[in-house]
Parts: structure tokens; sequence; C-alpha cells
């Protein structure tokens, strides 16, 4: 039965890891960070880092292992990862919106 519920997490992790590649290419490209929430981002990470201290006290005090266990540990890891790397691009975006918008308002006064 733990297998399963280790199969079951690992496999809900990867979906919403799927995303994420998505999500990082829509930011690299589209180069605003209009209609993004880094709060929600935030949000996220925070979930992810809660389930990656989950699993080490599961493995250090529980004696869980095994590889369902370490590949759900391990889409954890990949997936805050991701997102920490959605959340710079949302910042750097930021600044590129910051720069546009002085650029527009320097180009109305002339």
């Amino acid at each position: 039965m733990e297998n399963i519920i280790d199969l079951l997490e690992a496999l809900t992790i990867f979906c919403f890891g799927l995303s994420w590649p998505i999500s990082i290419r829509k930011s690299w490209v589209s180069r605003t960070a209009k209609g993004k929430s880094v709060l929600f981002e935030i949000i996220l990470l925070v979930g992810y880092g809660i389930g990656i201290a989950r699993k080490v006290i599961q493995a250090t005090c529980m004696d869980a292992g095994g590889f369902l266990f370490g590949l759900s540990f391990a889409f954890y890891i990949i997936n805050s990862i991701a997102i920490s790397i959605d959340i710079a691009l949302y910042f750097r975006n930021r600044k590129l919106d910051e720069q546009r918008e002085q650029a527009e308002k320097a180009q109305a006064k002339a």
C-alpha cells in the first residue's frame, strides 16, 4: 500500500511539474511580467519546500525510502528549481517592462 501512495505522490508532483517548462518558455519569450503573479509562484515554492521537508523527515525519522520515494523527492527538487527560474524571469521581465515604460514616456515627451 505504501508503494501505491508513493507512486500517486510522484505522479501528482510530476504532473504539476509538466507545466513549469511551458511557463518558463512563455516568460522567456514574452519578455513581460504582465499577467504573472509572483506571489502565487512564491506560495507554490513554499509548498514544494514543505514537501521536501516532509520527505527529509520521512527518510530520517521513519526509515522511508525506495525508488518511488526517491522519485517523488526528486520531482519536488526539480519543480522547486523550475519555479525559482520562473520567479527570476518574472523579476527580469518586470525590469524590462519598466524600461519599456520609461522609453515610451521619453518618446512621448520628445
